[in-house]
């Protein structure tokens, strides 16, 4: 049989038909009318010269050879709607979207996007910056970056940057003072705490970082928080008090001299950032391309087959 015969129309109302047993629910499914569904099923009835339904006062019966046509007619509509996403990929194939945390978006994603673009200048990103989990099945989204343990079940996964922690503020709160102070002078300052690390045992709190450093945690201590690392960060640029930094958020403003590191040892972290994206992604080229942009930016390599 020709492909220009072929009677899709007619083919769509029978799998509708077939699938809800039902003119009614297919019309429903079809946004057209039972009759329409009816008059479909009969002219490709006609057409093949093979019964499909069997009419009985309240139901509809599949014939055999209309149950043995369903799983081939069923995956020969997959293939068609799988050609036509090819097509319409074609034409927004650099486009790539991104889901990453709010944090690692505004301090270290996007501020070296323009080497990116240096690579890629037909490029456009989209950048959807949330703290929810990605749903790649139901979202429409090429690669993730996320901050965890790991272990994202079903997914390609890649570590390309592990953190430390340590404390930060801007140069204003020492201005007419020495720098080099020690871990007790902090006592004096408003601690700025980030209570997006609740859920991280790994990264240290205040108490935590007090108690390592040999200082009594005093009551009543001036406090700020927030619930995202980056307002943290921001709040501890204005000059608002001293924060527990994360070296990956804080990287750019230490070297723009927004920040300095008056004390303290940076202390490693069991958390780390996560390129995440489902195997058949990495078959595209320009989630490959991003992934190798990050590489670059981060020191990594390419992980190998036993890694």
């Amino acid at each position: 049989m020709k492909r220009s015969l072929l009677p899709l129309n007619a083919l769509r109302a029978f799998d509708a038909a077939a699938r809800h047993m039902s003119f009614k629910l297919a019309a429903d499914d079809l946004s057209v009318t039972p009759a329409a569904i009816s008059q479909q099923i009969r002219s490709l009835e006609d057409f093949l010269g093979v019964e499909l339904f069997r009419r009985t006062n309240r139901s509809l019966v599949l014939t055999e050879a209309a149950q043995l046509s369903l799983a081939p007619l069923k995956e020969g509509f997959e293939r068609m709607e799988e050609a036509v996403d090819i097509l319409t990929e074609s034409k927004t194939s650099n486009v790539l979207k991104v889901s990453v945390s709010p944090s690692f978006a505004s301090k270290w994603l996007v501020p070296r996007l323009a080497s990116y673009y240096e690579r890629r200048p037909d490029a456009i990103v989209k950048i959807s910056a949330t703290m929810q989990i990605t749903d790649f099945k139901a979202e429409d989204v090429d690669i993730a970056i996320r901050y965890g343990l790991g272990n994202y079940n079903g997914l390609y996964e890649e570590e390309i940057l592990r953190e430390t922690v340590f404390p930060v503020c801007s140069p204003s709160l020492f201005e007419g003072k020495s720098v080099a102070t020690t871990p007790s002078d902090i006592l004096s300052h408003t601690l700025i705490h980030d209570d997006s690390t609740a859920e991280d045992d790994s990264v240290p709190t205040w108490t935590m970082w007090m108690k390592a450093a040999g200082i009594e945690m005093l009551d009543g201590m001036p406090a700020l928080h927030f619930n995202n690392h980056a307002l943290a960060i921001e709040a501890a640029v204005a000059g608002r008090g001293v924060v527990l930094a994360r070296s990956a958020i804080a990287e750019e403003d230490l070297r723009a001299g927004r920040l300095i590191k008056p004390f303290g040892e940076a202390v490693p972290i069991n958390f780390a950032h996560y390129i995440v994206c489902p195997e058949d992604k990495l078959k595209n080229e320009r989630v490959q391309d991003f992934i190798d942009w990050l590489r670059s930016e981060t020191g990594n390599k390419a992980p190998t087959e036993e890694e």
